[in-house]
């Protein structure tokens, strides 16, 4: 494997975490937060599956004033 390709899928797995904690454990904790019966948060608990890319780097705290802005 080349040192570029090796770069490329450090990029991938940090943007898309294939580990077992982000494919098994995140999905089953999903789940059992769905039990509660909040359908609006739903969103929220997707969001928490896989963030944005483009939000990447940021605390909720600009995630919530770029979200007040229509962000």
């Amino acid at each position: 494997m080349s040192y570029d390709e090796f770069q490329s899928w450090l990029e991938f797995f940090d943007l898309f975490p294939f580990d077992d904690y982000h494919r098994f454990y995140r999905p089953a904790a999903l789940v059992a937060g769905a039990m509660s019966g909040d359908g609006e948060a739903m969103h929220a608990r997707l969001e928490w599956m896989q963030p944005d890319p483009k939000l990447r780097g940021l605390n909720e705290v600009e995630r919530s004033i770029l979200r007040a802005f229509g962000g």
